[in-house]
């Protein structure tokens, strides 16, 4: 039997994969910036086709949520003795893909809240209210919370991966993961399309929410909170339609 030892070494190796997804989602994020970050954020589809909004939609992607897996990615990591770095490419693509698939419904959505745009505000504010509400009651569900859960400790989750055969066990246990992290956020990414899908503002928001409702001590506590939130908005609306100004006409769309 080997023995492996505790020191420097060690420690890099297990934060190896944790800080390669940190820099993918940083050069997400600089990619973002830079190309779209002069941009009038909107609801809609900002004039993308399918195939150009699923890939603006990966990149988006990859920048708020890779931050919040990383520590899963690490774990994972630890369950993996050989050729490692290409298995948890795999991991890793696998994950983003099931999240890119996710691009497609992300899209309709888009495009539909692009063409209430359009509709008198009275009209306009209902839809707002429609996916604010929609978004808050899902996030005090029970699946909400079994996924958060299963998002928060993974622990469980590895074992279950470890009994997957074959080569495809990377590919099965990255696309596990991503759909259990679907599961627990796509409530959010629906706030996301009323703000702008490209509202820069929006997304660190929402970016720093998922990543305290899965790592923080206080992240279910925090996910109830904003349920709480987003229902409010779904009534407050009607009074404050600049709360959903690309949609109610009320000023410049922003957040």
């Amino acid at each position: 039997m080997v023995r492996v030892s505790g020191g420097p070494a060690l420690a890099r190796h297990r934060t190896a994969p944790a800080g390669l997804l940190l820099v993918a989602a940083a050069a997400a994020w600089v990619w973002l910036v830079t190309r779209w970050g002069g941009m009038e954020a909107m609801p809609g589809t900002m004039g993308l086709n399918p195939p150009l909004f699923l890939g603006m939609w990966t990149l988006m992607i990859a920048a708020m949520m890779l931050p919040a897996t990383a520590p899963v990615a690490a774990l994972y990591a630890r369950t993996v003795t050989a050729h490692r770095a290409s298995r948890m490419a795999v991991f890793t693509a696998a994950y983003v893909l099931v999240w890119a698939a996710a691009g497609l419904p992300a899209y309709a959505l888009s495009e539909g809240l692009g063409r209430a745009s359009s509709l008198p505000p009275q009209a306009g504010t209902w839809v707002a209210a429609a996916v604010f509400a929609l978004s808050g009651v899902y996030q005090l569900t029970p699946l909400k919370d079994r996924c958060l859960a299963k998002c928060r400790s993974p622990l469980g989750m590895m074992l279950r991966y470890a009994s997957y055969p074959g080569p495809s066990r990377d590919l099965r246990a990255g696309a596990h993961h991503g759909v259990f992290c679907l599961g627990c956020c796509w409530s959010l990414m629906a706030l996301l399309a009323v703000f702008g899908v490209m509202n820069l503002w929006a997304m660190v928001v929402l970016t720093a929410v998922i990543t305290i409702e899965k790592l923080a001590p206080a992240g279910q506590v925090v996910a109830r909170g904003v349920g709480i939130a987003s229902i409010a908005l779904a009534v407050a609306v009607f009074w404050a339609p600049g709360l959903a100004p690309g949609l109610t006409g009320d000023g410049m769309a922003g957040m």
